[in-house]
């Protein structure tokens, strides 16, 4: 299919990219659709809060995915940087930060990311060095750290906390405000727009000598090496890029919810996100997409639902973990794999078969 797509003149392949993204901004008024909305899709939940919810959860794995699929490093700790963007934006904008600096939400973002990126960079630079197992162990204490240092420390306000996080600028034109607590769609919408952004230039990073890098780098480190490719150069660029789109679905997640603490963001938070890469497909935009979006919807699908008097909500991460042994065995490439992905599973395949 991608083969079939990636043949077709300029003009239709930005036509059907312009389509598919209209649709996607029209995707809350799915729940009005009969039959099809309020029967299959959306009964029980709160569409856009559950579309909102896919947006930021698909921006951190198109960001992963970065990190995990295209440069192959394995990162347990993703939360961190998603952590690091929300409290730079509550530290700068919340009457209860110490800072007192009280801005507005928009201007806290470059601050949250250039600090985000800066983190990525620090974590990187004496860790990139490692390989495999180790780096992931690495990355896991990173996320420890930040919850840990959240949890106990003043200025973060532990289980306390950050309120009255501003919302995202903007007002109808009735003169109410564009972003407030009632309706999740203009968030969504937000949401939408930067992933756009994101994919935008992902691609072209795919595209450029860095996304060449980084697949050498995936294929064969030490060929690599080999060949000139400057490889903790492109692993530190990864992990900074990855930090820079984690913190964008930190900040506009805090500035939805108004209000973060140190309980959100769990080792469990990470893993989901890595789940996610790995269903879709690692390494193809499409796959982080569809994978960012199953892991969101699924859990609001399963809340209330009860089979034989046991409520599968409560059971959400062993019903992940059974789909990812499952996808292992029977697609191990993933629901959308790369089609360079995909070629190098069928090599391998070819390789372990017997004669």
């Amino acid at each position: 299919m991608r083969g079939l797509f990636g043949r077709q003149p300029v003009a239709v392949r930005v036509l059907v990219m312009v389509l598919v993204a209209v649709a996607a901004y029209m995707l809350p008024y799915v729940g009005s659709i009969p039959l099809i909305g309020p029967q299959i899709i959306t009964q029980g939940i709160d569409w856009p809060s559950a579309l909102f919810n896919m947006s930021y959860y698909v921006l951190l794995a198109l960001g992963l995915n970065v990190v995990v699929g295209y440069a192959g490093l394995l990162d347990l700790g993703y939360v961190g940087f998603f952590a690091v963007g929300a409290y730079c934006t509550a530290l700068l904008t919340s009457p209860d930060s110490i800072l007192k600096t009280e801005w507005a939400w928009l201007y806290s973002i470059p601050i949250a990311l250039a600090i985000t990126m800066v983190a990525g960079v620090l974590l990187g630079w004496p860790t990139l060095r490692l390989r495999g197992d180790y780096l992931a162990i690495v990355t896991l204490g990173f996320a420890e750290i930040i919850r840990i240092v959240a949890t106990s420390t003043d200025i973060l306000r532990g289980e306390r906390g950050f309120s009255s996080i501003p919302h995202p600028p903007g007002e109808g034109t009735d003169g109410k405000p564009i972003f407030g607590v009632a309706d999740a769609t203009p968030y969504f919408w937000l949401g939408l727009t930067v992933i756009i952004l994101v994919i935008l230039g992902v691609r072209n990073l795919d595209r450029s000598r860095v996304g060449r890098s980084w697949l050498a780098i995936r294929e064969d480190e030490e060929a690599a090496e080999i060949m000139g490719v400057r490889t903790f150069k492109y692993k530190l660029w990864a992990f900074a890029i990855g930090a820079f789109i984690g913190a964008l679905g930190g900040t506009i997640w805090a500035g939805n919810q108004n209000f973060i603490n140190s309980a959100t963001f769990q080792l469990q938070f990470s893993i989901l996100v890595l789940a996610g890469v790995v269903m879709g497909g690692s390494g193809n935009i499409a796959g982080a997409i569809l994978g960012g979006a199953l892991i969101s919807y699924i859990p609001d699908r399963l809340r209330g639902i009860e089979a034989g008097g046991v409520d599968l909500y409560e059971y959400r991460f062993a019903i992940f973990g059974f789909a990812i042994i499952l996808i292992m065995v029977l697609r191990p490439q993933g629901l959308i794999p790369s089609r360079r992905r995909a070629m190098e599973l069928k090599d391998r395949e070819k390789e372990v078969a017997p004669q």
